[in-house]
């Protein structure tokens, strides 16, 4: 083993400061966003800058979760977001398997096609036109169906699904497997990592549906919980909004200290996914990007 040089370490001394520092600095947004979250009102109105609240209070929270719709609309978040990423992870596998295969006649021609995607968009009109004209208009099926499938996603997962031993296959085959056992016993389990990766980037799109969610649902009922903690940030500046169904006996916080809460309410859970796939996923997305 190789002892580095004291330049070297000075080097990586100053190095490992520097990114803490920057580390450090990162967290201040976060940290600034928690506090006033849990702040008093009274400090909230006083100061600019609230590095550490006088006291903490739950006075934003409790405004925003004054009505149960609140928590009704954080249970179809969680299962737009766990139907949509079934979906996608779905779809995605089923398209990517085929294209992955060199037998496969057509697949450079789909390629080009999915790439186009990426390049050319309809735009939101005839998107929506397309979705009326469907039938999906306030079901959550406009909001699963129209991005069931991410192309430059999918074209990772192609270059994964490539580069897999053709060794299983072959012996998948001689065992009599078809290609859809193939694919389900076969490739699906060894592809873990990067499935987790993608799984964890359609699990956050879908739990910040916002836009879809206005054009499609018209029903407030229906509405995902990004929808509604907009509505209560409306409420709270004073400008036009529904507060029927907030408590009309109780004096809101400053609007800061709303907006605050808003973002940590609408934050935190999909952090909180995070732990659970993080070993998978560095490995999952470099795997699916160098052996592209």
């Amino acid at each position: 083993m190789v002892s580095k040089s004291w330049s070297s370490r000075i080097f990586d001394g100053l190095n490992d400061l520097f990114l803490l520092l920057i580390a450090l600095i990162s967290l201040i947004p976060f940290l600034y966003i928690v506090l006033v979250s849990f702040a008093q009102p009274v400090d909230v109105l006083g100061r600019d800058f609230i590095f550490m609240p006088t006291a903490f209070s739950l006075e934003g929270y409790r405004y925003i979760f004054s009505s149960h719709i609140i928590v009704h609309s954080l249970l179809v978040t969680v299962g737009i977001t766990a139907a949509g990423t079934l979906i996608n992870l779905i779809f995605t596998s089923l398209l990517a398997y085929p294209l992955s295969r060199r037998d496969f006649d057509g697949r450079k021609i789909c390629m080009k096609l999915i790439v186009f995607t990426m390049l050319f968009h309809g735009g939101i009109l005839p998107t929506f036109l397309v979705v009326k004209s469907l039938g999906l208009l306030n079901s959550y099926w406009s909001l699963l169906l129209p991005s069931a499938i991410s192309a430059f996603n999918l074209i990772v997962v192609v270059s994964f699904f490539r580069e897999l031993p053709a060794e299983l296959e072959e012996a998948a085959k001689m065992d009599g497997c078809n290609d859809l056992v193939l694919l389900i016993r076969i490739v699906l389990p060894i592809s873990g990592p990067v499935l987790a990766a993608f799984a964890l980037f359609y699990a956050v799109n879908h739990w910040n549906t916002f836009l879809h969610a206005i054009l499609y649902i018209n029903d407030s009922h229906m509405w995902p919980i990004q929808v509604w903690l907009r509505q209560i940030v409306i409420l709270a500046q004073g400008e036009i909004g529904d507060s029927t169904q907030f408590e009309q006996n109780y004096i809101a916080p400053p609007p800061t200290m709303i907006k605050m809460a808003v973002i940590v309410i609408s934050t935190v859970p999909i952090l909180l996914v995070y732990p659970f796939v993080q070993k998978h996923f560095t490995k999952g997305v470099l795997l699916g990007a160098v052996k592209g």
